[in-house]
């Protein structure tokens, strides 16, 4: 019986460090995405100016390069070009939050979807 709790809790574990998939995507083909957002930092930038309690404060780690996908659900397709990247910014008491992961999906140099974003 001890042995099933501990394996329980240890799946627990592995599955709480693995940490939580931010998008659901499926690679798509470049052409159907639009073109690749060539400013896309500063797209994203700009968009969470309006989105963060302090985004002058705001340290981020362009963790990939945009990357062609599909986050389209039940049949219906949504191409865009996917960006993850981390965020350490201030709170609204002022201390820094510690990276946090986040992802936005940018179409003809605009953010459409963003993901991790708690609010």
């Amino acid at each position: 019986m001890t042995r099933v709790i501990l394996l329980s809790l240890l799946c627990s574990v592995c599955v709480a460090l693995a940490g939580p998939l931010l998008v659901e995507s499926v690679p798509a083909d470049p052409s159907l995405c639009g073109p690749l957002p060539k400013y896309y930092k500063e797209v994203i930038y700009n968009w969470m100016k309006s989105a963060l309690v302090d985004a002058d404060s705001a340290k981020i780690d362009w963790t990939e390069e945009p990357k062609p996908v599909d986050v389209g659900k039940n049949g219906q397709h949504f191409y865009g070009w996917l960006i993850d990247f981390k965020v350490n910014a201030r709170n609204r008491f002022g201390a820094y939050t510690g990276k946090q992961s986040h992802a936005a999906l940018i179409r003809d140099n605009q953010v459409k979807q963003t993901y991790g974003f708690g609010y």
